[in-house]
């Protein structure tokens, strides 16, 4: 098997080919993606659930919206924690309770007391389920040119317009993909 370069921290961006309704104009944020397959939240897809509502100490350190977010179509039952923490601790300097993925991105540990994490959290986003593929699965896709990968900013993951991510995420990219932003909801209207 090929060594398989990681994209873990970085968005894949649906292309508008891309047919899965699970996915359509989805961003997704890698948090890992080695040889034995890859797992990511997706930005971009805010349920009416507030966070409050079932994570009760964690909603003052959610952003807005300050609702739960669906992050893929496995295991809608859990949930996941991303928070990013600002500034540029190392590993021994990060807070309990949070796992560097990617720069200033990291996983939360839903089970520690949120007080925990509270002085050091910049923004916070719950995720309902995530979004995962097998060994070779999401390779396969990115060959189909289903997905667009770029880099992620720590914005992106607390963006208070979720609905707007799509397209401005493609708009801050230099190169032709900026124009992919324009792309229509329903081109069959032009």
């Amino acid at each position: 098997m090929t060594e398989v370069s990681s994209l873990t921290g970085r968005l894949l961006v649906a292309t508008p080919a891309l047919a899965d309704p699970n996915f359509e104009r989805a961003v997704v944020l890698l948090l890992d993606h080695d040889e034995e397959g890859s797992l990511g939240v997706v930005l971009n897809r805010p349920t009416p659930v507030g966070v409050d509502d079932i994570l009760d100490g964690w909603a003052r350190l959610a952003g807005e919206p300050g609702v739960v977010f669906q992050g893929g179509p496995v295991s809608l039952d859990s949930a996941l924690g991303v928070a990013v923490v600002p500034g540029g601790c190392g590993e021994a300097e990060a807070p309990l309770g949070w796992r560097r993925v990617h720069g200033a991105i990291g996983l939360v540990d839903l089970e520690a007391p949120p007080e925990l994490l509270a002085p050091a959290v910049g923004s916070l986003r719950i995720f309902a389920g995530y979004a995962g593929w097998g060994p070779g699965q999401l390779e396969d896709e990115l060959t189909e040119g289903a997905w667009y990968v770029v880099e992620s900013e720590p914005g992106d993951v607390s963006s208070p317009f979720p609905e707007r991510l799509w397209r401005a995420v493609l708009r801050r990219q230099r190169s032709e993909l900026a124009m992919v932003a324009t792309y229509p909801d329903d081109p069959s209207l032009n």
